[in-house]
């Protein structure tokens, strides 16, 4: 691995804080597949779901040390992209970096869409495609600040989602200690004989792979270190807190749910409001819904910095057209924040002439493809580490357990796609992931086929191709 920051990293500047690197690994883990989607496991799984929780946690912890281990050592805007492409080849690299930035796209679209659904609900009398359409040009006016502009504003609103959560946690805890004042406490009934696990075994697998997705977005952090002024710290700081953070956010609120809203309960919709409303809360229905909508945004405006990066840092290594690769006066690459939201304009289009039915198609058009992106961070980090152990390269950050508990990650995901391609409804997500994985390999390779046929360009040209936009 190599211990220094590559020339995207200069191009975009080195303006986000260790606190906002820490923050926005952890709200981009805290977002509505906790607040609205961890009723979908409970429901599966019953409040055996903690166990395919401690298991997708486990195997994010993982992910992210293997990527803090490859950051921290060679901070690059295309992060997992280059670190596979380092280790595999540049065709491996590319077809994982337009995977993560077609993912990417498609999320945004599905976030906007999602929060303006949301708030729909509340305030009916606003068209959800007007909403979403604010929503994309507000978020996108951030991105094309400063860096640090975007840093601070995603601080707060993962500020947001952290204190919702402990607050909630207050809540749960004390209702369940029966020290709600004239509510009595539900005990912990759900977790005594068969309605622990009322779907055995088959019930916890079937939650593993629909959990393991609640944890996408954390691998955003080994993007955002190449804008750190001190990468190597930051990822650090940000690997050892964020994760402990997660588990106990995660595995907490799952607990409390799980212990008060019963398997079948109509309550497993909106878990969050379902507690609340046991503990006597007014309003927690409608709370919680502008806290979801909060963290649909925060995602979105994550996930718009991490699409544009990825488009960057393709059009740097010259797997995307070059005028993706252009910054602007404030260091932010521009078009490819344009172009990374580009789609999100299209789908608001699409939901003006068929309401309702966008959003329904981008969550299944997402898929699987987060798995893969996981996957390829273990394989790439697994063949760097041996090689810089191999060479004897010293590293700021060393995972530890090193190969074993690579390894072991490798192992969880090949049984979450076990999982996952034994079930009738999630096979045709992998299926289609799996296929797009393919066209993107082929389409990368032909690519390098006739860029190896042209002249090449040498090194010092290449640096001067980015321009200032004003």
């Amino acid at each position: 691995m190599e211990q220094q920051t590559k020339s995207s990293a200069r191009a975009l500047g080195a303006a986000l804080k260790p606190r906002q690197l820490t923050m926005m690994g952890l709200g981009s883990a805290i977002g509505a597949g906790l607040f609205i989607g961890s009723g979908a496991g409970i429901q599966a799984a019953g409040p055996a779901v903690l166990i395919s929780y401690l298991v997708a946690g486990t195997l994010i912890i993982l992910v992210m040390w293997a990527l803090g281990e490859m950051a921290a050592a060679n901070p690059d805007s295309g992060a997992f992209s280059v670190y596979t492409a380092k280790a595999y080849g540049p065709v491996a690299g590319a077809t994982v970096g337009w995977l993560w930035w077609i993912q990417l796209v498609v999320v945004i679209a599905a976030e906007a869409l999602g929060a303006a659904g949301l708030l729909a609900t509340i305030f009916p009398a606003l068209p959800v495609w007007l909403m979403a359409f604010v929503f994309i040009v507000v978020l996108t006016a951030v991105n094309l600040t400063s860096v640090k502009n975007f840093g601070e504003f995603e601080f707060w609103f993962a500020l947001l989602k952290v204190a919702a959560i402990v607050g909630f946690l207050l809540v749960g805890f004390a209702l369940l200690f029966g020290l709600v004042p004239g509510v009595q406490s539900p005990g912990l009934s759900n977790f005594t004989g068969a309605g622990f696990a009322p779907s055995g075994f088959a019930g916890i697998a079937t939650a593993l792979f629909v959990v393991a997705f609640a944890f996408g977005g954390t691998e955003i952090v080994s993007v955002a270190a190449a804008e750190t002024a001190e990468p190597a710290r930051s990822v650090k700081k940000a690997v050892r807190t964020v994760l402990w953070r997660i588990l106990v956010f995660y595995i907490g609120a799952i607990f409390v749910i799980a212990a008060v809203v019963p398997v079948g309960s109509a309550g497993l919709k909106s878990p969050f409001a379902a507690v609340l409303d046991a503990a006597g809360m007014p309003g927690a229905a409608t709370a919680i819904t502008l806290v979801a909508v909060a963290a649909l945004l925060s995602a979105l405006n994550a996930n718009l910095y991490g699409a544009s990066r990825m488009a960057f840092s393709l059009a740097e290594r010259g797997e995307a057209p070059r005028w993706l690769a252009s910054v602007s006066k404030a260091r932010v690459p521009v078009i490819a924040v344009l172009a990374s939201v580009a789609f999100g304009v299209v789908t608001v289009v699409l939901e003006l002439m068929f309401p309702e039915m966008v959003l329904g198609v981008l969550l299944n058009i997402v898929g699987s493809t987060c798995l893969l992106v996981w996957t390829s961070a273990l394989l790439a980090q697994l063949a760097l580490r041996l090689r810089a152990d191999r060479e004897g390269t010293d590293l700021p950050l060393r995972m530890p357990g090193f190969p074993w508990l690579t390894s072991l990650g490798l192992l969880i995901l090949a049984a979450i796609f076990t999982v996952g391609f034994i079930g009738e409804d999630s096979r045709p997500q992998l299926l289609s992931t799996f296929g797009l994985v393919a066209v993107l390999a082929v389409f990368n390779w032909l690519n390098h086929r006739n860029r190896d046929a042209r002249p090449r360009v040498e090194s010092s040209d290449r640096d001067k191709l980015p321009v200032l936009i004003d």
